[in-house]
């Protein structure tokens, strides 16, 4: 194709620390393309239910410049805002009110869902869009593989706070997690000793434990990880120890959202997301009152979890994001469409997309967790990634 004249670029899912520099540093490659970037506001939805015409929609589109994205990298966040929007998979309630009921019946594809996978076609070709370029974890990659799939020149870059997308061994957001998650654990120590208390520490992590598993490899804490169910009476022993052979009578674990101890069921409540995910009931307080249940010891369930996805991003995560970007530009500028950016064997790489629609990517407990003794496994690392996650 000929070099485009107008990429689209849109931030999906929850907000990490780095989104901006990638905006910031896709809209400066672009100025030198000689390429026009048109920032696509909320997520998917803006390519759902914004209306194109004769003047831009200032809701769901903005352009932006050298000048307007100047100073944007020094925050966190995310300047054109995001939403869990799955266009494939819509429910009723968010259909945009200007669809007319015979048009979104056609798309109807089970009861209260619709597949607006059409729509968005539509609206890249009226926003006169020639390349997209999407930032976001599984969930906005998956809908990034049916427009790649589509025909729809695409580049995507990975972003979560988990670390779990398929296909790279880093995602944007980790390092700043873990860096936070660092500060407010030690931090909270203090208060720990000083009330002679186990400090439960729930962060997230539904089906993969790599933010606990780091948050507890810098903290030299206990954690659990949803890879694999644990024996809580182990655990509360072990805790129980740490606590007495503390001079300050404290114990730390990090406890991902999703893990879970044997025999134990965590409920789940409310609607599914637009990706069918609902809301777990918080396993940080349930943790905490069995463990003060089993070992008669004052427990504390503090939230490591929106904390570490706000503010600005770490170094790390400033130099992965920029580069995440510039990686992408390169491959727009060599009409290389269809790929994500990523890190493999510890240096910047690109895949396939399609080949990234897998399940997300977990612990490999066997390597890096040890289960009797709910740590991170210290030895043993000769030879493997800086970051310590290579692709299995």
């Amino acid at each position: 194709m000929t070099a485009p004249r107008r990429i689209g670029i849109l931030t999906g899912g929850g907000d990490v620390p780095g989104l901006n520099s990638v905006i910031k540093s896709v809209t400066y490659r672009a100025s030198e393309l000689g390429a026009e970037v048109l920032g696509i506001r909320r997520g998917w939805e803006g390519l759902t239910h914004v209306q194109p015409g004769a003047t831009l929609d200032p809701q769901y589109t903005r352009i932006l410049d050298r000048s307007n994205t100047r100073a944007i990298d020094r925050t966190g966040g995310t300047i054109l805002h995001t939403s869990r929007t799955n266009p494939a998979k819509m429910p009723g309630t968010a259909l945009p009110e200007w669809l007319d009921a015979g048009r979104a019946a056609s798309m109807q594809t089970g009861e209260d869902r619709f597949d607006l996978t059409p729509i968005v076609l539509d609206h890249l070709e009226q926003l006169a869009i020639d390349v997209l370029v999407t930032i976001g974890g599984d969930d906005t990659l998956s809908f990034s593989r049916i427009l790649a799939g589509q025909g729809v020149p695409l580049v995507a870059i990975p972003k979560t706070m988990d670390n779990d997308a398929p296909g790279t061994e880093y995602c944007i957001g980790f390092s700043s997690a873990i860096t936070r998650a660092k500060e407010l654990i030690d931090r909270q120590r203090t208060t720990l000793g000083s009330h002679e208390r186990i400090g439960v520490f729930r962060i997230f992590g539904r089906d993969a434990g790599f933010s606990a598993l780091f948050a507890a490899y810098v903290t030299s804490a206990r954690c659990v990880i949803p890879e694999v169910r644990y024996d809580i009476g182990r655990l509360a022993e072990v805790v129980a120890a740490d606590h007495a052979a503390s001079p300050s009578r404290y114990a730390i674990v990090v406890t991902a959202e999703g893990a879970i101890w044997e025999g134990a069921e965590i409920p789940e409540y409310g609607p599914a997301d637009a990706f069918g995910h609902r809301h777990k009931a918080n396993v940080g307080e349930v943790l905490a009152a069995e463990l003060s249940a089993r070992t008669g010891i004052e427990s504390l369930a503090i939230e490591l979890t929106y904390d570490l996805r706000s503010g600005q991003p770490d170094a790390l995560d400033q130099m992965v994001a920029s580069t995440f970007a510039n990686v992408a530009m390169d491959l727009v500028s060599d009409g290389q469409f269809g790929q994500m950016v990523g890190i493999r064997d510890g240096k910047y790489a690109y895949v396939d997309l399609q080949s990234t629609g897998v399940a997300a990517r977990r612990v490999n407990v066997d390597e890096m967790y040890n289960l009797e003794r709910f740590r991170p496994r210290y030895d043993r690392k000769l030879g493997e990634p800086m970051l310590l996650v290579g692709l299995d």
